[in-house]
């Protein structure tokens, strides 16, 4: 994404979404999940029944799971994921998805690393004035 877009971001406004979506959760088919690292938050994950074409109630996705570059490469990634793919198949879904920015080559290797296939799905958006190209991924929870 474009520098100036990132550096225009109403913190206001992501403060409201980020309330609202927390008010939102219905433990376990969707929620938040966060990452601990000596005592502060390192990274979060946030879920949710699919918004996409497929069955809500069947399939899982993850629409966020970040950590910070400061735990990158010692696991804690790899811990956070395990964590949510786990709640995603304790909530009764039988597959999950998410998408992810087509450049991303490193949060790509990532999730192919858990276990993610790329299943052909692609989605371009330039609602915010710029182009954004991505592509989705999915693993069965069973």
């Amino acid at each position: 994404m474009p520098e100036s877009h990132l550096a225009g971001l109403d913190v206001a406004a992501i403060q409201a979404t980020w309330d609202r979506v927390l008010g939102e959760t219905d433990w376990p088919r969707s929620g938040m999940l966060a990452l601990e690292r000596d005592g502060a938050i390192a990274g979060y994950s946030h879920f949710y029944p699919t918004d996409d074409a497929d069955d809500p109630s069947s399939v899982g996705m993850i629409g966020s799971l970040y950590t910070l570059p400061q735990v990158w490469g010692t696991g804690a990634g790899k811990a956070l994921m395990t964590r949510v793919v786990e709640t995603l198949a304790e909530a009764g879904y039988a597959e999950a998805s998410l998408w992810v920015l087509v450049d991303n080559r490193r949060a790509r290797a990532f999730y192919e690393g858990q276990g993610w296939k790329d299943d052909g799905g692609r989605d371009e958006d330039r609602s915010d004035g710029f182009l954004v190209s991505k592509v989705r991924y999915r693993r069965s929870l069973g």
